[in-house]
């Protein structure tokens, strides 16, 4: 007797297997049966993916890490027996659920923490027995191990990892001989065209999958350099650190990340693109750690509000929001308010270009930097620094600074109430000294200003590129705004220290 199937995997195979032929009412012969599925696929596509697979999976490996969760962590105490996993609203989740309260009800033994296990892909680079992976992977692991498609388990050193790339170099002893994977050009590839993928999806060694580059320089707000392939070749857990080859067998892409609401493949998988993890490798392997180039400037993306502010054609570059006076730029002569359009000859379309551009430029270099400022292009030469690694500080959320409990003269702007900034309210927003404008004490629940992110407490230091010290002063500036004909206004806003610029359209004033 046949083994039953979902119902929606037979409607497709039956669709396959069973071409319907048309007859006419006359009983005309049917049409001519349908050629071989191969001549269906696309003229330039391959017929088989078979040779690529048979040369590269020799070179796609296995990582399996363990982490031991310290003494008295969130993973030691007491322990009921292990329970499956079943969907949402299924009659299986309801019964271990009850069964699961019922064993909390016991008194259980106390057990030390358990390691855990984690499981990857990666592949060899050099028949040294480097090894790429994604340092997610093997982050805070304590033991390392490398399998290889022929079964063959090695254990593995980390070599360097690079957090902001996800990226991280292992090595691995063999006695015999280790096929290596060459790397490929990702700049080269094509929107549309085929890519595969190996690597050790749900501890599967050796799948093998294909697809098409979906799209390029995607940012998933992963870090500060993203530039992310898209393909819908099946990714899933597991996948990580593996290679994504072109047609040659050449890597262009480190598989690192999907997007699912499922857990599993859905055709969104993103991978690091060759062009941005070869250099990072390189330095890996080679020195252990990463060194990038600095500028010291703080950037934001030029919006078409911001564009229209500063009187420019198109959005375009990265605006300036702070510099360093002691930093490259700053010694260079670059200015707060400043577009960024071009770095060392390479245009500067989008705000996140130019921190990779600057990164993966020489530390010591003087380069070209063109920029816009008020309106007029100006070139400026700059020697690149060396980005020092900085601990991130985790910043403490609020909601929302408090009201002032003073009473203080204020003055309505563009739907702000504003005041005059006094140490009463420095004290009461808890606003740096060093910093000088206007304070925002009130923002309408339904104003534009509350539509662009504007808060009680943030203090606007420009507007129009101009200093504000008083409410009269942006009310100023907004009617000179208004008389040259602009839409908006851009403001320049200190929040807990850091400045960003806001486009406040121009409303007509009431009362």
């Amino acid at each position: 007797m046949a083994a039953s199937a979902p119902a929606g995997l037979v409607a497709v195979l039956l669709v396959l297997a069973t071409p319907a032929f048309a007859q006419d009412a006359g009983g005309a012969p049917p049409a001519p049966a349908t050629p071989p599925l191969a001549s269906a696929l696309p003229p330039n596509a391959p017929p088989t993916f078979a040779n690529l697979a048979e040369k590269q999976l020799d070179a796609v490996v296995f990582i399996s890490t363990t982490q031991t969760p310290p003494q008295g962590g969130p993973q030691a105490g007491p322990r009921g027996p292990e329970v499956p996993g079943f969907p949402p609203g299924s009659p299986f989740e309801e019964f271990f659920r009850e069964f699961r309260d019922r064993q909390r009800g016991q008194p259980q033994q106390q057990q030390a923490p358990r390691p855990t296990a984690a499981l990857g892909s990666g592949f060899i680079i050099d028949p040294a027995g480097f090894v790429v992976t994604n340092s997610h992977v093997v982050s805070e692991a304590t033991e390392i191990s490398v399998t290889m498609h022929d079964g063959t388990k090695l254990p593995a050193k980390l070599v360097g990892v690079d957090g902001p790339t996800d990226l991280a170099v292992l090595k691995v002893e063999s006695k015999k001989p280790l096929v290596f994977a060459p790397w490929g050009d990702s700049e080269a590839l094509r929107v549309g065209d085929w890519v595969v993928a190996i690597g050790n999806p749900f501890g599967l060694g050796g799948s093998v999958t294909a697809g098409i580059l979906s799209a390029r320089q995607r940012d998933i707000q992963q870090g500060p350099y993203d530039d992310y392939l898209q393909t819908d070749a099946s990714i899933n857990r597991g996948n990580s650190g593996g290679p994504l080859y072109n047609l040659n067998g050449e890597v262009i892409g480190i598989n690192t990340a999907i997007y699912s609401p499922t857990g599993g493949s859905v055709g969104i998988g993103f991978a690091i693109p060759s062009s941005v993890a070869r250099p990072v490798v390189e330095q890996l392997r080679d020195h252990g750690q990463v060194r990038r180039g600095w500028l010291g400037v703080q950037v934001q993306s030029v919006t078409p509000d911001i564009a229209e502010s500063l009187g420019m054609q198109e959005p375009a570059g990265a605006l300036v929001t702070s510099v360093s006076p002691e930093g490259p730029a700053g010694k260079g002569g670059v200015r707060q308010g400043d577009v960024i359009t071009r770095f060392n000859g390479e245009s500067i379309e989008q705000m996140r270009e130019l921190p990779r551009v600057v990164a993966a430029t020489k530390i010591g270099s003087a380069v070209p930097l063109e920029l816009v400022r008020e309106g007029k292009a100006e070139t400026l030469t700059v020697t690149v620094g060396e980005l020092e690694p900085q601990e991130q500080v985790a910043m403490s959320g609020s909601s929302g600074a408090p009201r002032p409990e003073t009473t203080v003269d204020s003055k309505q702007v563009l739907g702000l109430t504003l005041s005059q900034l006094t140490p009463g309210l420095r004290d009461s927003f808890s606003i740096n000294p060093d910093v000088e404008g206007v304070v925002v004490t009130e923002v309408g629940d339904a104003s534009a200003a509350s539509e662009r992110g504007i808060e009680a407490g943030d203090v606007i230091v420009e507007a129009g590129q101009e200093p504000v010290k008083t409410p009269e002063d942006l009310n100023r500036l907004v009617d000179d705004a208004r008389s040259q004909g602009r839409k908006t206004v851009l403001m320049l806003l200190s929040r807990d220290g850091d400045l960003r610029y806001v486009p406040m359209p121009i409303e007509d004033r009431k009362g």
